[in-house]
């Protein structure tokens, strides 16, 4: 098995999401994660990504996004890192409220904090950290 931690770097350009896409697959296949769990990974993750793209480097190619992946315990742990301004994630609008239920945006960090098992936000929200209990214990 390789090592326990890697991380990729790319350009705040949208088609990027494919490369995470992937980090994902080959993740899956690595650590012979359940299909069951890919669905909820995949789209926490691109959105995470897609944040980090859109709404913290404003698209700016020339700012990087990087994405670490490491495991704890029976953890797959990413961490998503922009080079924006940060951002307040304690006091985002609800997307099921009604007045926001029709609006295009502003459900990202909500599917992101339903989908993972832990989603945490560090460094002014330029950092976000998802937790997925997705391995299976290690038997000694």
């Amino acid at each position: 098995m390789s090592s326990h931690q890697r991380t990729i770097t790319f350009p705040s350009q949208v088609d990027n999401i494919t490369i995470v896409e992937r980090l994902i697959d080959e993740l899956f296949a690595e650590y012979k994660v359940k299909e069951d769990y890919y669905g909820e990974l995949l789209i926490a993750m691109t959105e995470a990504v897609n944040n980090a793209i859109v709404h913290g480097n404003k698209l700016d190619a020339s700012k990087q996004v990087s994405v670490t992946f490491s495991v704890s315990d029976r953890h797959m742990v990413f961490k998503v890192e922009d080079e924006g301004p940060g951002f307040d994630y304690d006091s985002l609008p609800d997307p099921t409220a009604p007045e926001n239920i029709e609006k295009p945006h502003g459900r990202g960090v909500f599917l992101m904090r339903h989908l993972a098992d832990e989603c945490l936000f560090e460094d002014e929200g330029r950092v976000c950290i998802l937790k997925f209990a997705v391995l299976e214990p290690v038997v000694a």
